[in-house]
């Protein structure tokens, strides 16, 4: 299954110079990177990039993140996919761009 991560253009540009990177800086002072599934992705692009433009969608295989990747309860009680490992850029089955457009943001077609 797919999980999905957004970035400010300045930590994907980051995690591309790195290789990896341990995320944003919330994910950094939380000690894992956070994650959203297709039916979460829409509410925490509303709560945390509000009003950004100028962000990256990233798609990972959940599979690929093995014992690293824990399930755990938060907004509302919801399953929310943590990453307790850095992110490599080897994990991303593809990235696009999240644009904002006037009504919110503009998902892939890929997530439904």
């Amino acid at each position: 299954m797919l999980i999905y991560k957004i970035f400010r253009a300045p930590e994907w540009a980051a995690m591309q110079a790195g290789g990896e990177t341990l995320g944003a800086p919330v994910d950094r002072a939380d000690g894992y990177v956070h994650f959203s599934t297709a039916a979460q992705l829409r509410e925490t692009a509303a709560k945390w990039f509000a009003e950004e433009g100028n962000l990256h969608l990233l798609a990972v295989e959940s599979d690929r993140l093995g014992p690293h990747l824990k399930w755990e309860p938060s907004r509302g009680g919801a399953l929310f996919p943590h990453l307790y490992r850095p992110l490599r850029i080897g994990d991303v089955e593809w990235v696009k761009p999240l644009p904002l457009g006037p009504e919110g943001h503009v998902f892939p077609e890929e997530i439904a």
